[in-house]
């Protein structure tokens, strides 16, 4: 399985992880799901990503991560799932404020947005479940801690 990911680094953040990794974080998230795989992140600072949130979800302010799903014909056959748009500034500060080390939070936050690219989503509580899950089994099977509160999810596959 391959995985290319576009990275566009927009941000004056300087504890930013390597393309190699958040490629590294990407494949993990995508698996076994898809033979091919491309993907564009955009690693943005806070008024960018204000104005992103504020565009597209609708919602003042930045947020941590928003996913762009690909909406191209599927005849095109073309391998691109989609764009993530993450802010730096959001990412650290929110890994300081639920005292997880910046490197968790970032694989979480990719893992997170190319779920979203793969057609994951937690707007049901099912779903969420579901989503919350499989997030879990990725992290902690990359050596990360799980990202939620045990309590809050099923580790059993669905």
């Amino acid at each position: 399985m391959a995985v290319y990911v576009d990275l566009q680094v927009a941000s004056e953040s300087v504890n930013l992880p390597s393309k190699e990794t958040l490629t590294h974080w990407a494949k993990a998230a995508i698996g076994h799901a898809r033979e091919e795989t491309e993907i564009s992140i955009r690693i943005v600072d806070m008024e960018e990503g204000a104005k992103l949130n504020q565009t597209w979800r609708h919602q003042p302010g930045a947020t941590n991560v928003i996913s762009f799903p690909s909406d191209l014909p599927e005849e095109l056959c073309l391998p691109l799932i989609g764009d993530l748009a993450v802010c730096a500034p959001v990412v650290e500060r929110e890994a300081e404020e639920q005292n997880k080390s910046l490197n968790a939070h970032w694989a979480h936050m990719i893992i997170h947005g190319t779920l979203h690219l793969l057609g994951y989503d937690h707007i049901e509580d099912s779903d969420a479940l579901k989503m919350e899950a499989f997030e879990t089994q990725v992290l902690t099977g990359l050596g990360y801690p799980a990202p939620y509160a045990m309590d809050d999810i099923s580790l059993k596959p669905r």
